[in-house]
């Protein structure tokens, strides 16, 4: 008998089994990312040599890349509910890849390529590149219910890791080994291979949606406060992540007088501890949980772990270095809840708009803390360092909003 509500037969014969199709699909597309925007970030010893830079020169240029995806995030989210997942995802792949073989081509060492000329270049590849974040999430929250959404982005999520380990692992031994234009020209291929598949299996705008769900009304999510609480909640929690992922190293190897091995377990244990708890929280959420209570008691964990750094800055190493990894895994584990919240706040129609603010906030943030922290630390010393990091992490815990009845 069919009713008013049946779904067209095309989306129940596809339905089942295409949603990990685009899950999928949208792993990669952030992974192919990830693996840019972590992995150049490592190969500062030899771009430093290669491009004749000074240190801060080479941090401006670095620091290009986050600044192009906080600029550009809000305005891909946008774009993405106007014309489409599939439409921004090919657009933001393709762009990014060319970028990157134009770079493999006029911006190498041989080129004689300076600081501003491959700090546009690498503004552009980070604004181009962050519309992956919110229209791969958008394909994501339309294909899976609210039953199985904080699972999926929790998966989608952990891509992050797990691609800027793949870049981190290829890329420094190929940019020695054969130059940048070869650094450039592998990214490239991760992108526009990743872009080939989308436009292969990801599902055109065109179609009928596989989840139907009601034309969004009301505000727009840039209008809408408790959207921008849960958005902010997650810049504050990304200082003590970056807090952790940029300065283990050189905490460890001045304060500690530890080598690379030490930073590398805190760092290693940190992004795949954390990615794991993403995961399990997603599910948890999935089962009922409040996602709001989870993004609130991610950051007061976070805090009480920051706080132990701090606290153990003069411990022995080991010790010093087993209370990095612990707060390097709570400050890792609230993002798949907090961007499913985000989205669902807003609708399917404006889960864009919604994951561009997310991304604009958190990026901005990630591009701040590296920033601000050394010039705290040149004023303070660790323990205040570490313990700005906490309390960041707390003053997220009141910023989230009330627990919402699912």
């Amino acid at each position: 008998m069919t009713t008013a509500t049946t779904a067209p037969v095309p989306h129940t014969t596809v339905r089942p089994r295409h949603r990990w199709v685009v899950l999928a699909l949208g792993v990669a597309a952030q992974a192919a990312f990830s693996a840019m925007f972590s992995g150049l970030p490592v190969t500062g010893v030899t771009m430093r040599a290669d491009y004749g830079f000074s240190t801060g020169q080479l941090g401006f240029v670095i620091g290009c890349l986050g600044l192009g995806v906080a600029a550009s995030d809000i305005v891909w989210g946008l774009l993405t509910d106007r014309f489409g997942d599939r439409r921004i995802l090919l657009t933001g792949l393709i762009s990014t890849g060319s970028v990157l073989v134009a770079m493999a081509a006029v911006a190498t060492p041989a080129d004689g390529t300076g600081v501003w000329r491959l700090a546009g270049f690498l503004f552009a590849a980070g604004a181009l590149g962050g519309s992956v974040n919110g229209s791969s999430g958008r394909a994501v929250m339309t294909w899976f219910s609210d039953a199985e959404r904080g699972f999926a982005m929790s998966v989608r999520q952990t891509a992050i890791p797990v691609g800027g380990a793949v870049g981190v692992a290829v890329l420094p031994p190929v940019a020695s080994a054969y130059g940048f234009r070869a650094a450039y020209l592998t990214l490239a291929a991760f992108l526009l291979l990743t872009a080939a598949a989308t436009a292969r299996w990801l599902r055109a705008p065109g179609e009928p949606a596989p989840t139907p769900e009601a034309a969004a009304s009301g505000p727009s999510p840039l209008r809408r406060w408790d959207v921008w609480r849960v958005a902010l909640a997650g810049a504050l929690l990304t200082v003590p992540q970056f807090a952790v992922l940029s300065f283990a190293g050189i905490f460890l190897h001045d304060a500690k007088g530890a080598g690379a091995a030490a930073a590398a377990v805190a760092v290693v244990t940190a992004q795949l501890g954390g990615g794991a708890l993403r995961i399990w929280t997603g599910r948890r959420s999935d089962r009922g949980g409040d996602r709001r209570t989870y993004i609130r008691v991610i950051g007061v964990v976070a805090a009480v772990a920051m706080a132990a750094v701090a606290v153990l800055t003069h411990a022995p190493t080991p010790v010093a270095v087993l209370a990095l990894a612990a707060a390097g895994v709570a400050a890792n584990a609230w993002h798949g809840v907090a961007y499913t919240e985000v989205a669902v706040l807003a609708g399917a129609d404006r889960a864009g708009t919604a994951l561009g603010l997310a991304g604009t906030t958190i990026f901005a943030a990630g591009f701040l803390t590296p920033l601000l922290l050394p010039v705290l630390h040149g004023a303070t010393s660790w323990p205040v360092v570490w313990a700005a990091a906490a309390l960041a992490a707390l003053a997220a815990v009141p910023l989230t909003p009330g627990a919402r009845h699912r």
